[in-house]
């Protein structure tokens, strides 16, 4: 069963964007996942199309109407719709590695990409609606957000990358960031690649590698190296 991808958007001419190059987007044509984006706008009932609101209680901004977007979500992700319900929200819990295969091991993700000041609360609790961030920053809109999770979780479908073990030892795959990475010409700007590189020993690579990819976890990532340190 191919993976299913529904946005709810003010913006769907932005779909599929990068989502739709590279192998993602040969994914896409050779029918192992598939992308809808759905106008929010087309739900709307009065002649503006109005989907927003002032916030109750005042303050700045518009907020998403709860009645309108409910009724996309019904849409297109009936009661019986197993597939996890995502709003892009910078309040959400921290998208990481782990939930993008969690995703991408089922059949699909409905995500609803906010604009304005939000959503009303009633509609993401009603329709259970799992707050998710890509980062500690505020974006305009949902829209690069639910592109950049969909291409992590994506790229995880099985086929969709050459080779299994090119995944393998990536970032965050084993809890530490990925080691350096070198490849021809032998020498650049009078850098030489690494001896213990071209060795030719694939223990003592394997050795180097794991040590760089603790090290550079150690320096940029201290959050992942006490947890790394914690597990192991």
């Amino acid at each position: 069963m191919a993976f299913k991808a529904d946005i709810i958007t003010l913006f769907p001419d932005l779909f599929p964007g990068p989502l739709g190059a590279s192998i993602i987007g040969r994914a896409a044509e050779n029918g192992t996942w598939s992308l809808n984006a759905t106008q929010l706008r087309d739900f709307a009932t009065d002649k503006h199309k109005k989907v927003d609101d002032t916030p109750a209680g005042g303050g700045p901004g518009l907020v998403l109407k709860p009645d309108i977007l409910a009724k996309a979500i019904d849409h297109i992700s009936p009661e019986d719709d197993p597939r996890p319900r995502i709003l892009m929200s910078p309040r959400g819990k921290p998208f990481d590695q782990q939930m993008a295969r969690d995703w991408a091991n089922g059949p699909g993700v409905v995500m609803v990409c906010g604009r304005f000041e939000g959503v009303d609360q009633r509609v993401i609790d009603k329709r259970h609606l799992t707050e998710v961030s890509i980062g500690d920053f505020v974006l305009c809109g949902g829209e690069v957000a639910a592109m950049a999770m969909l291409e992590a979780t994506v790229r995880l479908l099985p086929g969709v990358m050459g080779s299994a073990e090119s995944e393998a030892d990536e970032s965050f795959e084993n809890g530490l960031l990925e080691y350096p990475q070198y490849t021809r010409p032998a020498e650049f700007e009078g850098t030489p690649i690494p001896d213990i590189v071209t060795s030719g020993d694939h223990k003592k690579v394997a050795q180097w590698r794991q040590e760089q990819s603790e090290e550079l976890t150690k320096q940029n990532r201290p959050d992942l190296w006490v947890r790394y340190k914690r597990e192991t």
